[in-house]
């Protein structure tokens, strides 16, 4: 324990008041810049409350008319592929006419084979026929002498009719004689190979040199060159096809051309729920080179057009597998709507989606920049004249 004493306690005090004073002043700038730290950081906090987070321009929900299609996939094949064989046996192929890829008319020259054998043959019959002409033509004037000979009684009746059977077997063997030759024509007629249709070549099994047997398979022939698509339908969408129903094929690369529902298969597959349309496609050669038979295309069934509700496909932002708009209050902050889309449509260059519900038609929806807001944002508009002009009024005057 420091005891004082009495005399000194004024000077005491005295030194004390000194260095509280010294210690407030030393202390009182750092306290005071504390004070207006706080206050700006308020300030600050509530300017970044009204500062807008994204300048966006808007757009309004539109009515249009919007084509009703149905979307399939399904094979691409020839109409009718013919199959063209060999007709004669044991001939060898001495030349080939066309390749694959080639368009050939009714009756052209495909393929020949060696035929000095079957023109043998053909010579051969001719001087059969000729034996067995003259051969008729004597038994049949023996038969008329034997008849006129009857009425003298020279020839009994059995030589009659012996003569009479010697005539009737030689027009039967020149009969035979007549179809051999015929038969032998036709095989000469054979080794052309001629085309049955009009077409396009799609495959070529034949070889120079080989010896074809009988029905052995040497081309393959795409009728008129038409294709048809065997589009696979589900069994609830069948039913709204009809034949006659116009539908747009689009090829891998990109193409497009035209085709028309010619019938549809009368059964639905018990294994995969699928039934098969039969479309013929309605193309110039030069539109259907991008579409080969065997492809795997898809197309669309159009059914005419019907009313709907639609906005800009830019609008629309899809997060975690839904689809959401951005609407646009008075406050000029943005709400985060829910929206259930339908069909999709172009025009004049513009995407459109169909909105099924969660859109009130009279909305003010953010267009560009909507991919990168959140609901509640503030933005400030670029065009005044597609938002009311309360919004507009009161983005102008938060984004002072």
């Amino acid at each position: 324990m420091i005891l004082f004493n009495s005399k000194k306690r004024p000077l005491a005090i005295a030194v004390a008041s000194v260095a509280s004073a010294f210690i407030w002043m030393s202390c009182a700038p750092s306290t005071q810049a504390a004070v207006e730290t706080k206050a700006d950081t308020k300030v600050d906090a509530k300017q970044e409350k009204t500062k807008p987070a994204l300048t966006v321009t808007t757009t309004t929900p539109r009515n249009m008319r919007v084509p009703q299609k149905l979307v399939a996939n399904g094979n691409l094949a020839a109409w009718q592929e013919a199959l063209i064989g060999a007709e004669v046996n044991g001939l060898r192929i001495r030349e080939l006419h066309v390749a694959v890829g080639d368009f050939v008319q009714r009756g052209q020259l495909l393929a020949s084979f060696a035929d000095e054998t079957v023109k043998a043959e053909v010579a051969q019959a001719q001087a059969a026929l000729s034996e067995a002409r003259a051969n008729a033509n004597d038994a049949e004037q023996n038969a008329t002498r034997a008849q006129n000979l009857r009425s003298s009684g020279a020839l009994s009746e059995q030589q009659i009719g012996q003569y009479e059977t010697a005539k009737q077997s030689a027009q039967a063997r020149l009969e035979s004689a007549r179809a051999a030759l015929d038969m032998a024509q036709l095989r000469l007629k054979y080794t052309r190979v001629l085309a049955p249709d009009a077409g396009q070549i799609s495959a070529r099994l034949a070889s120079i040199g080989a010896v074809a047997g009988n029905g052995a398979e040497l081309f393959r022939l795409i009728r008129q060159n038409r294709l048809e698509w065997r589009a696979e339908v589900t069994a609830n969408a069948i039913t709204q096809v009809q034949p006659g129903a116009s539908v747009s094929l689009f090829a891998p690369s990109g193409s497009q051309i035209k085709g028309k529902v010619r019938q549809i298969a009368p059964t639905v597959d018990p294994q995969t729920r699928l039934g098969l349309v039969y479309v013929d496609v309605q193309a110039s050669a030069k539109e259907a080179a991008a579409f080969k038979p065997g492809m795997y295309v898809r197309g669309e069934f159009e059914f005419g057009a019907t009313p709907a509700l639609v906005i800009v496909q830019q609008a629309l932002v899809v997060r975690d597998g839904m689809s959401y708009a951005f609407r646009l209050n008075p406050d000029g902050r943005v709400s985060q709507i829910k929206l259930q889309t339908g069909r999709r449509l172009a025009s004049d260059g513009v995407q459109y989606v169909e909105i099924l519900s969660g859109l009130n038609p009279s909305s003010t929806l953010v267009a560009s920049g909507a991919g990168f807001l959140n609901d509640g944002d503030l933005v400030r508009v670029s065009n005044s004249g597609a938002t009311p002009p309360t919004a507009a009024a009161r983005v102008a005057s938060a984004s002072k």
